[in-house]
């Protein structure tokens, strides 16, 4: 800044440029899902569709030929592909004749508590967003009820699922509206399904970052009560209608994320094995078991049912990663998952065009590149819902 800017210009500026950008993102948004700028998933292979529903390729074949369950598209190579509604179809026309309950649909039964897993670290750039989208999109295309929440600020998630929070939700829609301490909205009325069966979303935006305001004014007017319980008391209006709920946390320890690991059944903490990650995410454990202390003098239930690391942008050939990865197994054991994530640009890829991986078409990839991947991200996702299948007394 010249001596010669004031404060005003420079807000001018910041502005200027917030709109340039806004309007640059929302003509990007236009150009790639034409025309009404709204996504939808890719069809999916019969050989990716039968390993979805856990059959043999051939086996879905046959219930093709035998006119059971939807017609799969054709293509001139005869090559048979299924629309993610197809696979949820043919799910729930494959658990009528399963040998047991749950075969092909894995939710919940009579008992099992809704899981709430909250996803989070105190640093940027940790992973913690591409973590959330893909678990939440793989535990729906396994037949899993998801809702995923975006509770950061910067909606990253949101972003990914095709809702430009500038434009498209510019009179609230987000958690915030449910959670707010004057007059706070149903739940049910910011939650918007996504173009996946299964999946819904809560949305986030800037305005979130109200509550981290609202919050010490009410406590200073004696209004805000056990203000940690308020997602919890949130969710608990729809706990029938989900099995699985993934909260992408923002990227810092305020009321928002106090307020999500009070809600939480489990914790899924991701972390890039760095040096100075490694250093610090030590300051967040420190400062999370602190004010996690906090909330349970003042009456809250602190336990989860598990808490789980996941490494995150792991590249197996980097050593320094490899001394840190073997330091984190030896100090944490079975807390950190088996499967990391690794590194690829395949992953970086799709996220240049608000895609994960399992939205875009592998052809777009070298073969190997994408294998790698999708392998990658399918370990550690099955590995998460293994522990809820734990969680819930079943054997996996």
């Amino acid at each position: 800044m010249t001596k010669t800017e004031t404060h005003e210009d420079l807000n001018a500026v910041i502005r200027q440029h917030s709109e340039w950008m806004a309007g640059q993102l929302h003509s990007q948004r236009e150009s790639l899902f034409p025309p009404d700028a709204t996504k939808s998933m890719r069809k999916f292979t019969s050989g990716e569709a039968a390993a979805l529903l856990g059959v043999n390729d051939s086996y879905l074949r046959k219930l093709h030929l035998d006119g059971k369950g939807p017609s799969p598209e054709l293509t001139p190579g005869n090559r048979r592909l299924y629309s993610s509604q197809d696979i949820q179809d043919l799910r729930v026309l494959l658990e009528k004749t399963a040998r047991k309950p749950g075969d092909y649909i894995p939710g919940r039964r009579d008992g099992d508590h809704l899981q709430i897993i909250g996803v989070m670290n105190f640093k940027g750039g940790s992973g913690k967003t591409t973590t959330s989208a893909h678990l939440a999109q793989r535990l729906a295309l396994r037949g899993y009820r998801v809702l995923a929440i975006d509770l950061d600020p910067q909606a990253s998630l949101t972003a990914l699922h095709g809702v430009q929070p500038e434009f498209d939700l510019e009179d609230g829609g987000t958690l915030y509206d449910a959670i707010r301490f004057d007059d706070p909205a149903p739940i049910t009325s910011v939650i918007r399904p996504t173009y996946i069966p299964n999946l819904d979303l809560i949305p986030g935006n800037l305005e979130l970052m109200e509550f981290e305001h609202d919050t010490p004014r009410a406590l200073s007017n004696g209004h805000a009560g056990l203000f940690f319980f308020r997602v919890r008391e949130a969710l608990s209006q729809v706990d029938d209608d989900y099995d699985v709920v993934v909260i992408d946390c923002p990227p810092q320890l305020g009321f928002l994320t106090m307020s999500a690991l009070s809600a939480a059944t489990g914790v899924l903490v991701t972390i890039h094995p760095e040096m100075l990650d490694v250093m610090s995410m030590s300051q967040f454990l420190r400062m999370t078991a602190d004010l996690m202390d906090v909330i349970a003098e003042s009456g809250a239930d602190m336990s989860h049912d598990w808490m789980r690391y996941v490494l995150t942008r792991y590249e197996p050939a980097d050593a320094p990663q490899n001394r840190i990865v073997a330091f984190l197994r030896h100090m944490y054991g079975d807390s950190v998952l088996n499967a990391p994530m690794l590194k690829s640009t395949a992953i970086s890829d799709a996220g240049l065009t608000k895609q994960t991986l399992y939205e875009v078409e592998r052809s777009a990839f070298t073969r190997s590149t994408y294998d790698r991947a999708i392998e990658s991200l399918n370990a550690v996702n099955d590995e998460i819902a293994a522990l809820i299948q734990q969680t819930w007394g079943r054997d996996t």
